[in-house]
């Protein structure tokens, strides 16, 4: 079937696409914020950034069993307009003089529950939109708006806090769930709640057997969770690094970060010619460590050689990303889907609020460079675990 004809996936997409542009600018300009406004360390970026996935720890997997039998429209439209209305209490705080490192924190840990929500309603989601044969497709679709966006969002992004502040920039990124939102309101879908209901626990239960009781699924959560853990260290380490280490500027900072995104562009459009699922995966995070490494060696102030290891690191990943998710959402029934997802992004953030604040304190008291030699060496560790479990043989 052609996406495009497809009105519901058009609205879908649209509104991924806005809320994906405004996401990185708010990434960016929280850790700068952290880093200039409040004087934070690697260790403080690192733990505001765990704040963001902790509710992922705690509630993920309740919210999944929960979240199962309701419909999954209202939840995407409830939780973008909270997320809209929640960021900008940032820069009101800021310009204030009232927001402080745990003030932030704290409003980082209620706008990732919101996302967590959002999170485990957007992936079972498009299902419901479309036939299974076109997840791999519309999959990469999404993939190639959200890499578009990491390519455009840490250059804007940069401008926007060199020119306004961060506080300032962070409002955009409330304007595009608000605009999100709306769009996701006026999808078409037959999006009913289950009939009949189990026990919590049951449900739970159930959730989790399927996610790790499957001989191919298993090793896939296994080695993401472990992936997550390592790659965590680098969105801890990476802009005190280039701000405090390599001496850029924010919106040279944001120029390397663009990088990333060019090379998700591309590497998600060739994601649905990419073959054998079960060796792709694997091989992409062996690239992204090499684009780690890359980073790692980068000389003071060469935003070219910065810029060439996030351009294969974002490959890497726009590679995979969509083989990922296509290969959960076509061998998971629906009525699992919301609590595979759930599982698997609770988990896998799990993994963020370890490696997070792990990766801050290895820079704070190691240096930057080895903190980053360890995200490397983690990444291609998963990768070369995941070759050699079952999960080869997907195609």
């Amino acid at each position: 079937m052609r996406l495009r004809t497809n009105a519901g996936f058009r609205l879908f997409w649209t509104a991924s696409t806005v809320s994906d542009f405004g996401t990185p600018i708010t990434t960016l300009a929280i850790q700068v914020l952290v880093v200039t406004t409040l004087s934070g360390s690697a260790a403080d970026v690192g733990l505001v950034n765990a704040a963001r996935w902790l509710p992922y720890l705690l509630f993920g997997v309740l919210v999944g069993a929960l979240a199962d039998p309701a419909r999954r429209k209202p939840l995407l439209v409830s939780t973008d307009l909270g997320r809209a209305v929640l960021l900008c209490a940032v820069p009101l705080l800021a310009w204030s003089g009232r927001l402080s490192l745990p003030t932030l924190a704290g409003l980082v840990a209620v706008f990732g529950l919101l996302s967590l929500v959002n999170d485990a309603a957007h992936q079972s989601f498009l299902p419901r939109l479309l036939p299974r044969e076109a997840l791999t497709r519309a999959n990469a679709r999404l993939a190639q708006s959200s890499a578009a966006a990491d390519t455009a969002g840490p250059a804007v992004a940069g401008g926007l806090v060199a020119s306004l502040g961060a506080p300032a920039a962070v409002l955009v990124d409330a304007a595009t769930y608000l605009a999100s939102g709306l769009l996701i309101a006026r999808v078409e879908v037959v999006d009913l709640p289950a009939p009949v209901r189990a026990p919590l626990v049951q449900e739970i239960r159930e959730g989790l057997a399927w996610v790790y009781g499957h001989r191919l699924l298993r090793p896939l959560s296994l080695c993401t969770h472990g992936w997550f853990v390592f790659y965590a260290t680098l969105g801890a380490v990476y802009v005190p690094y280039g701000l405090l280490r390599l001496g850029f500027s924010a919106f040279g900072l944001g120029l390397t970060l663009a990088l990333a995104g060019v090379g998700g562009l591309v590497g998600a459009g060739l994601s649905e010619r990419a073959g054998r699922a079960g060796l792709t995966i694997p091989l992409s995070w062996l690239l992204q460590a090499l684009g780690i490494a890359i980073i790692a060696l980068t000389p003071v102030g060469s935003l070219v050689v910065a810029g060439l290891g996030n351009l294969v690191n974002g490959f890497g990943l726009g590679l995979s990303s969509p083989l990922e998710l296509a290969y959960r959402q076509a061998i998971t029934p629906d009525r699992l889907q919301v609590r595979t997802n759930a599982t698997m992004r609770s988990i896998n953030r799990a993994a963020v609020v370890v490696g997070a604040p792990l990766g801050g304190l290895v820079a704070d008291s190691l240096g930057y460079r080895p903190a980053l030699w360890l995200s490397a060496g983690g990444v291609a560790a998963a990768g070369l675990a995941l070759l050699a479990s079952p999960f080869r043989t997907v195609r």
